[in-house]
Protein backbone atom coordinates (compact mmCIF):
# COMPACT_ATOMS: atom_id res chain seq x y z
CA UNK A 1 0.00 0.00 0.00
CA UNK A 2 2.72 2.48 1.02
CA UNK A 3 4.76 1.58 -2.08
CA UNK A 4 1.83 2.43 -4.34
CA UNK A 5 1.21 5.74 -2.52
CA UNK A 6 4.87 6.79 -2.73
CA UNK A 7 5.03 5.80 -6.40
CA UNK A 8 1.88 7.74 -7.27
CA UNK A 9 3.13 10.94 -5.64
CA UNK A 10 6.58 10.60 -7.22
CA UNK A 11 5.17 9.87 -10.67
CA UNK A 12 2.72 12.75 -10.39
CA UNK A 13 5.44 15.30 -9.69
CA UNK A 14 7.76 13.78 -12.29
CA UNK A 15 5.03 14.15 -14.92
CA UNK A 16 4.34 17.73 -13.82
CA UNK A 17 8.00 18.74 -14.09
CA UNK A 18 8.44 16.82 -17.33
CA UNK A 19 5.61 18.81 -18.90
CA UNK A 20 7.29 21.98 -17.72
CA UNK A 21 10.93 21.15 -18.47
CA UNK A 22 10.63 18.38 -21.05
CA UNK A 23 13.25 15.63 -21.29
CA UNK A 24 16.16 18.06 -21.38
CA UNK A 25 18.88 17.66 -18.74
CA UNK A 26 21.50 20.10 -17.53
CA UNK A 27 24.70 19.55 -15.54
CA UNK A 28 24.30 15.83 -16.00
CA UNK A 29 21.02 15.90 -14.06
CA UNK A 30 17.55 14.69 -14.99
CA UNK A 31 15.75 17.48 -13.16
CA UNK A 32 12.24 16.11 -13.63
CA UNK A 33 13.11 13.09 -11.45
CA UNK A 34 15.22 15.01 -8.92
CA UNK A 35 12.52 17.66 -8.51
CA UNK A 36 9.95 14.86 -8.33
CA UNK A 37 11.73 13.55 -5.21
CA UNK A 38 12.01 17.07 -3.75
CA UNK A 39 8.30 17.73 -4.22
CA UNK A 40 7.49 14.30 -2.82
CA UNK A 41 9.09 15.58 0.40
CA UNK A 42 7.14 18.84 0.27
CA UNK A 43 3.88 16.95 -0.27
CA UNK A 44 4.47 14.67 2.70
CA UNK A 45 5.56 17.51 4.99
CA UNK A 46 2.57 19.67 4.10
CA UNK A 47 0.25 16.75 4.85
CA UNK A 48 1.99 16.23 8.20
CA UNK A 49 2.10 19.92 9.13
CA UNK A 50 -0.92 19.74 11.52
CA UNK A 51 0.79 16.83 13.28
CA UNK A 52 3.94 18.91 13.78
CA UNK A 53 1.88 21.76 15.25
CA UNK A 54 0.36 19.31 17.76
CA UNK A 55 3.85 18.02 18.50
CA UNK A 56 5.24 21.45 19.38
CA UNK A 57 2.20 22.27 21.51
CA UNK A 58 2.63 19.01 23.39
CA UNK A 59 6.33 19.75 23.91
CA UNK A 60 5.49 23.17 25.35
CA UNK A 61 2.94 21.59 27.68
CA UNK A 62 5.49 19.02 28.82
CA UNK A 63 8.09 21.71 29.45
CA UNK A 64 5.63 23.73 31.51
CA UNK A 65 4.88 20.63 33.60
CA UNK A 66 8.53 19.91 34.45
CA UNK A 67 8.46 21.62 37.90
CA UNK A 68 5.31 19.73 38.89
CA UNK A 69 6.74 16.45 37.61
CA UNK A 70 9.91 17.03 39.66
CA UNK A 71 7.74 17.67 42.71
CA UNK A 72 5.85 14.40 42.17
CA UNK A 73 9.09 12.48 41.73
CA UNK A 74 10.45 13.89 44.98
CA UNK A 75 7.20 13.20 46.86
CA UNK A 76 6.80 9.59 45.64
CA UNK A 77 10.46 8.70 45.38
CA UNK A 78 9.95 5.28 46.98
CA UNK A 79 6.55 4.47 45.47
CA UNK A 80 6.86 3.92 41.72
CA UNK A 81 3.27 2.78 41.28
CA UNK A 82 1.78 5.87 42.92
CA UNK A 83 4.20 8.09 41.01
CA UNK A 84 3.10 6.57 37.72
CA UNK A 85 -0.58 7.06 38.54
CA UNK A 86 -0.02 10.68 39.59
CA UNK A 87 1.92 11.43 36.40
CA UNK A 88 -0.76 9.86 34.18
CA UNK A 89 -3.43 11.89 35.97
CA UNK A 90 -1.38 15.07 35.58
CA UNK A 91 -0.97 14.44 31.84
CA UNK A 92 -4.71 13.81 31.54
CA UNK A 93 -5.75 16.96 33.39
CA UNK A 94 -3.26 19.20 31.55
CA UNK A 95 -3.94 17.45 28.19
CA UNK A 96 -0.24 16.72 27.64
CA UNK A 97 0.95 13.67 25.74
CA UNK A 98 4.62 12.68 26.24
CA UNK A 99 4.44 10.38 23.19
CA UNK A 100 3.35 13.15 20.81
CA UNK A 101 6.96 14.22 20.30
CA UNK A 102 7.72 10.94 18.51
CA UNK A 103 4.61 10.88 16.32
CA UNK A 104 5.91 12.91 13.31
CA UNK A 105 9.04 10.76 13.13
CA UNK A 106 7.00 7.55 13.38
CA UNK A 107 4.72 8.74 10.56
CA UNK A 108 7.69 9.58 8.32
CA UNK A 109 9.44 6.22 8.79
CA UNK A 110 7.03 4.28 6.51
CA UNK A 111 7.38 7.00 3.84
CA UNK A 112 11.16 6.83 4.03
CA UNK A 113 11.21 3.02 3.91
CA UNK A 114 8.74 3.06 1.03
CA UNK A 115 10.92 5.41 -1.02
CA UNK A 116 14.00 3.34 -0.14
CA UNK A 117 12.30 0.20 -1.45
CA UNK A 118 11.01 1.88 -4.61
CA UNK A 119 14.41 3.37 -5.51
CA UNK A 120 16.30 0.15 -4.78
CA UNK A 121 13.78 -1.55 -7.06
CA UNK A 122 14.99 0.60 -9.99
CA UNK A 123 17.46 -1.68 -11.72
CA UNK A 124 17.92 -1.96 -15.50
CA UNK A 125 18.08 -5.75 -15.19
CA UNK A 126 14.66 -5.96 -13.56
CA UNK A 127 12.33 -8.31 -15.51
CA UNK A 128 9.71 -6.44 -17.49
CA UNK A 129 6.76 -7.86 -15.55
CA UNK A 130 8.26 -6.48 -12.32
CA UNK A 131 8.86 -3.03 -13.77
CA UNK A 132 5.12 -2.35 -13.76
CA UNK A 133 4.76 -2.95 -10.02
CA UNK A 134 3.36 -0.10 -7.90
CA UNK A 135 1.67 1.58 -10.87
CA UNK A 136 4.77 2.23 -13.00
CA UNK A 137 4.87 1.86 -16.76
CA UNK A 138 7.88 0.28 -18.46
CA UNK A 139 8.80 3.66 -19.97
CA UNK A 140 8.65 5.40 -16.59
CA UNK A 141 10.71 2.63 -14.98
CA UNK A 142 13.43 2.77 -17.63
CA UNK A 143 13.53 6.58 -17.41
CA UNK A 144 13.85 6.56 -13.60
CA UNK A 145 16.45 3.79 -13.54
CA UNK A 146 18.70 5.85 -15.82
CA UNK A 147 18.03 9.25 -14.15
CA UNK A 148 21.14 10.99 -12.83
CA UNK A 149 22.25 13.77 -10.50
CA UNK A 150 25.44 15.45 -11.73
CA UNK A 151 26.22 12.28 -13.68
CA UNK A 152 25.53 9.85 -10.82
CA UNK A 153 22.43 7.62 -11.12
CA UNK A 154 19.88 8.30 -8.38
CA UNK A 155 19.44 4.52 -8.00
CA UNK A 156 23.16 4.10 -7.25
CA UNK A 157 24.86 4.42 -3.87
CA UNK A 158 28.33 5.02 -2.43
CA UNK A 159 28.61 1.30 -1.70
CA UNK A 160 27.43 0.10 -5.12
CA UNK A 161 29.66 -2.58 -6.61
CA UNK A 162 31.42 -2.14 -9.91
CA UNK A 163 29.01 -4.57 -11.54
CA UNK A 164 25.97 -2.63 -10.30
CA UNK A 165 27.44 0.66 -11.50
CA UNK A 166 28.22 -0.89 -14.88
CA UNK A 167 24.56 -1.91 -15.23
CA UNK A 168 23.57 1.66 -14.38
CA UNK A 169 26.06 2.99 -16.92
CA UNK A 170 27.93 5.10 -14.36
CA UNK A 171 31.54 5.54 -13.31
CA UNK A 172 32.54 4.63 -9.76
CA UNK A 173 34.42 7.89 -9.07
CA UNK A 174 31.49 10.11 -10.09
CA UNK A 175 28.99 8.15 -7.99
CA UNK A 176 31.22 8.17 -4.92
CA UNK A 177 31.97 11.89 -5.13
CA UNK A 178 28.31 12.86 -5.52
CA UNK A 179 27.23 10.38 -2.82
CA UNK A 180 29.95 11.56 -0.40
CA UNK A 181 28.93 15.21 -0.76
CA UNK A 182 25.28 14.31 -0.22
CA UNK A 183 26.08 12.11 2.79
CA UNK A 184 28.11 14.92 4.39
CA UNK A 185 25.24 17.34 3.72
CA UNK A 186 22.74 14.86 5.16
CA UNK A 187 24.76 14.44 8.36
CA UNK A 188 25.33 18.19 8.77
CA UNK A 189 21.69 19.16 8.20
CA UNK A 190 20.48 16.38 10.54
CA UNK A 191 22.77 17.68 13.30
CA UNK A 192 21.77 21.31 12.70
CA UNK A 193 18.07 20.43 12.73
CA UNK A 194 18.37 18.59 16.07
CA UNK A 195 20.62 21.28 17.55
CA UNK A 196 18.26 24.07 16.53
CA UNK A 197 15.30 22.36 18.17
CA UNK A 198 17.14 21.55 21.41
CA UNK A 199 18.85 24.92 21.85
CA UNK A 200 15.70 26.92 21.08
CA UNK A 201 13.36 24.64 23.04
CA UNK A 202 15.69 24.04 25.95
CA UNK A 203 17.35 20.97 27.44
CA UNK A 204 15.06 18.71 29.43
CA UNK A 205 15.48 18.65 33.20
CA UNK A 206 14.64 14.95 33.40
CA UNK A 207 17.85 12.88 32.97
CA UNK A 208 16.14 10.29 30.75
CA UNK A 209 14.69 12.91 28.43
CA UNK A 210 18.05 14.69 28.32
CA UNK A 211 19.69 11.39 27.31
CA UNK A 212 17.19 11.08 24.45
CA UNK A 213 18.08 14.62 23.36
CA UNK A 214 21.79 13.76 23.35
CA UNK A 215 21.12 10.65 21.27
CA UNK A 216 19.15 12.75 18.78
CA UNK A 217 21.89 15.37 18.63
CA UNK A 218 24.90 13.07 18.25
CA UNK A 219 23.69 9.49 17.77
CA UNK A 220 21.48 9.90 14.71
CA UNK A 221 24.03 11.94 12.67
CA UNK A 222 26.75 9.40 13.56
CA UNK A 223 24.57 6.48 12.44
CA UNK A 224 23.97 8.19 9.09
CA UNK A 225 27.69 7.99 8.34
CA UNK A 226 27.28 4.21 8.08
CA UNK A 227 23.76 3.90 6.68
CA UNK A 228 24.44 6.64 4.12
CA UNK A 229 26.88 4.30 2.37
CA UNK A 230 24.04 1.97 1.35
CA UNK A 231 21.32 4.57 0.73
CA UNK A 232 20.58 5.23 -2.95
CA UNK A 233 21.38 8.79 -3.98
CA UNK A 234 17.67 9.46 -4.49
CA UNK A 235 16.97 8.58 -0.83
CA UNK A 236 19.74 10.93 0.35
CA UNK A 237 18.16 13.69 -1.77
CA UNK A 238 14.90 12.97 0.07
CA UNK A 239 16.64 13.13 3.48
CA UNK A 240 18.53 16.37 2.76
CA UNK A 241 15.35 18.03 1.48
CA UNK A 242 13.49 16.88 4.59
CA UNK A 243 16.18 18.36 6.84
CA UNK A 244 16.18 21.70 5.03
CA UNK A 245 12.39 21.83 5.27
CA UNK A 246 12.62 20.98 8.99
CA UNK A 247 15.07 23.82 9.63
CA UNK A 248 12.67 26.33 8.09
CA UNK A 249 9.62 24.82 9.74
CA UNK A 250 11.23 24.74 13.20
CA UNK A 251 12.36 28.35 12.87
CA UNK A 252 8.76 29.40 12.22
CA UNK A 253 7.34 27.14 14.95
CA UNK A 254 9.80 28.27 17.60
CA UNK A 255 8.88 31.89 16.89
CA UNK A 256 5.17 31.06 16.84
CA UNK A 257 5.34 28.85 19.95
CA UNK A 258 8.34 30.03 22.02
CA UNK A 259 9.57 27.74 24.82
CA UNK A 260 8.47 28.52 28.40
CA UNK A 261 10.74 30.52 30.67
CA UNK A 262 11.51 27.40 32.71
CA UNK A 263 13.34 25.75 29.80
CA UNK A 264 17.09 25.23 30.12
CA UNK A 265 19.70 26.38 27.65
CA UNK A 266 22.27 23.70 28.22
CA UNK A 267 22.71 20.30 29.84
CA UNK A 268 21.61 20.98 33.39
CA UNK A 269 22.05 24.74 33.02
CA UNK A 270 18.97 26.85 33.78
CA UNK A 271 18.07 29.50 31.28
CA UNK A 272 19.36 32.90 32.31
CA UNK A 273 16.82 35.55 33.18
CA UNK A 274 17.63 39.25 33.11
CA UNK A 275 17.92 40.89 36.50
CA UNK A 276 18.29 44.51 37.44
CA UNK A 277 21.79 45.63 38.27
CA UNK A 278 22.35 46.39 41.98
CA UNK A 279 22.55 50.04 42.92
CA UNK A 280 25.49 51.52 44.75
CA UNK A 281 23.76 51.62 48.12
CA UNK A 282 21.02 49.01 47.63
CA UNK A 283 20.03 45.66 46.25
CA UNK A 284 19.03 44.65 42.71
CA UNK A 285 15.53 46.09 43.16
CA UNK A 286 16.90 49.51 44.12
CA UNK A 287 15.97 49.29 47.81
CA UNK A 288 18.42 50.99 50.21
CA UNK A 289 20.77 48.67 51.97
CA UNK A 290 20.06 48.02 55.64
CA UNK A 291 22.63 49.58 58.01
CA UNK A 292 25.12 47.16 59.45
CA UNK A 293 24.91 46.35 63.12
CA UNK A 294 27.37 48.46 65.02
CA UNK A 295 28.10 50.72 62.08
CA UNK A 296 28.93 54.33 62.85
CA UNK A 297 26.34 56.92 61.78
CA UNK A 298 27.14 58.89 58.68
CA UNK A 299 27.77 62.65 58.71
CA UNK A 300 24.20 63.28 57.48
CA UNK A 301 22.75 61.35 60.44
CA UNK A 302 25.02 63.19 62.83
CA UNK A 303 23.76 66.56 61.56
CA UNK A 304 20.14 65.43 61.99
CA UNK A 305 20.91 64.23 65.51
CA UNK A 306 22.30 67.63 66.40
Amino acid sequence: MIYHAISEILLFWHAAWQRLLGDASALGTDWSWVLGIVFLVLTVRIILFPVFVKQIRSQRAMQALQPRLAELQARHRDDRETLQKEMVELYRVEKANPLMGCLPMLVQIPVFLGLLHVLRHLKPTMPEHLKTLYGWSVTQFDSASSATLFGAPIAGSFGSSGQELALLGAGGATVRIVAAVLIATMIATTYLSSRQLILRSGWATDPRQRLVQRLMLYGIPASLLVSGLIFPIGVIIYWVTTNLFSLGQQTWMLRRYPPPATATTGPGTPASTPTAAPTRDGDAAGRPAAPKVGAKPTNRRRRRAT
